[in-house]
């Protein structure tokens, strides 16, 4: 199982340079192999961006190999100038802490630290950083560098050319400081391979050298790609910015229709780089999508594999659910944490609680007030055609009244104008 490893992350286009492909193939068959990646908690909240890297070091203990995942209480606090054009706002040590706080349960989310064959590790790298003093440091990891190997790094190179930006010692140094990383981690663990983003080949091949200095070991590096969008927008980015992981920040909801409203041209490669789907079912989703992009069966079992894997399946099947009422589906049963992620989707209306008292409120003037009708001679040949809707459900009288006996929750009132223009118009 395990000599396939390098296979699979090819055929899901998840290889995009090694330092040493030939000598990682020989080591990953001869045995278990102990790598690495590293989050730094820029964020309470990792992203969607985090995951192709992630999802790796699962795919990888998922073959049989030890995967390591670093919270970056130490780098964190720097800031990597790679792919960075301007030099990131340094947080207080206390913000450094909740964060690494807040990634943990996220990072132990996605890996499984508690199988006894192949456990993943969870460390900090302020564990091995902070005790060192600058002194030392200098001494025992910055001796081993050049000024003229450290500028000739991609990421360093880029941020000096800028005569405006220019790069700080504190970012220059960074990639030092991810060097020490995998020595450590070589050192205590044994960990020969080094897995990341393609912006991180200039601070993984630093720690390469460093250990072939320090130690006479050959580590290894292995990039992935960063992932892109076909309409050349950055990945993981919506009008909203960021899709974080924490559902504090990014609704389960919303998470969900991210991944609905992936590009047709992107659905394949996006189901390879973010589910665990087999070849075979890919395969499948790929020739439906071929002959029926309608159907989207490729994006469902795409949002779905993706949702069920950061908040669980039943978060997903709520998802699922507000997804379905604005399209139209039965709002039986569905919970009030459900609607309350349509009502954050959809424009919204006050009414005085007093105007749904019995006798109640017209259809007309009810829709009128939600903005949904220009006037009430409009609502009521919009609900002579049978296009007006109240909770999903066709209205077909003119003299219908409306009162708080029809509130969802004792609050909202869904309304629907045709197929898809909503309002939710909430009692006060």
């Amino acid at each position: 199982m395990a000599t396939s490893i390098i296979g699979e992350l090819q055929w899901r286009g998840l290889v995009s340079d090694c330092t040493d492909l030939e000598e990682l193939e020989r080591r990953l068959a001869a045995g278990v192999v102990t790598l690495y990646c590293g989050f730094d908690p820029t964020a309470d909240s990792l992203h969607v961006g985090h995951l192709v890297p992630l999802l790796a070091l699962r795919r990888f203990q998922n073959a049989g190999h030890l995967p390591i995942a670093v919270a970056g209480g130490a780098t964190g606090s720097i800031g990597d100038p790679s792919g960075k054009s301007q030099e990131r706002q340094l947080l207080t040590k206390e913000q450094i802490a909740a964060n690494v706080a807040a990634v943990r349960p996220q990072l132990a989310r996605l890996l499984d630290f508690a199988t006894t064959t192949n456990p993943a590790r969870l460390v900090d790298n302020a564990d091995w950083t902070a005790p060192m003093s600058y002194l030392d440091f200098l001494r025992e990891i910055g001796k081993h560098f050049t000024v003229n190997q450290m500028v000739a790094k991609e990421s360093v190179r880029a941020r000096m050319e800028d005569r405006e930006a220019g790069i700080s010692y504190t970012e220059f140094s960074y990639q030092l400081l991810q060097a020490f990383d995998f020595l450590e981690l070589c050192r205590t663990h044994g960990c020969d391979l080094q897995i990341g983003g393609s912006d991180q080949w200039g601070n993984i091949t630093a720690g390469i050298d460093l250990i072939r200095k320090k130690l006479g070991r050959a580590a290894i590096g292995l990039t992935l790609p960063l992932i892109t969008k076909s309409d050349g927008t950055k990945f993981g980015k919506t009008e909203g910015g960021a899709v974080w992981l924490d559902p504090r920040r990014t609704s389960v909801y919303r998470f969900y229709q991210f991944w609905i409203n992936t590009d047709d041209r992107d659905v394949v490669r996006y189901l390879k780089f973010f589910t665990f789907l087999g070849a075979g079912e890919i395969a499948d989703l790929e020739a439906r999508h071929a002959a029926n992009p309608g159907e989207r069966a490729a994006h469902r079992a795409l949002a779905k594999a993706a949702t069920d894997l950061i908040h669980g399946e039943h978060a997903t099947l709520e998802a699922q659910r507000a997804s379905e009422i604005l399209f139209g589906g039965d709002l039986a049963g569905v919970g009030e944490a459900t609607f309350a992620e349509i009502v954050g989707e959809v424009p919204t209306r006050d009414i005085g609680a007093e105007r749904l008292a019995a006798p109640g409120l017209p259809v007309p003037d009810l829709f009128v007030h939600a903005g949904l009708a220009a006037s009430k001679g409009q609502a009521r040949k919009d609900l002579e055609g049978g296009g007006l809707y109240l909770n999903n459900v066709r209205l077909g009288e003119a003299g219908h009244m409306v009162t708080s006996a029809d509130l969802l929750f004792g609050r909202h009132l869904l309304l629907r104008k045709g197929k898809r223009n909503y309002t939710v118009v909430t009692a006060r």
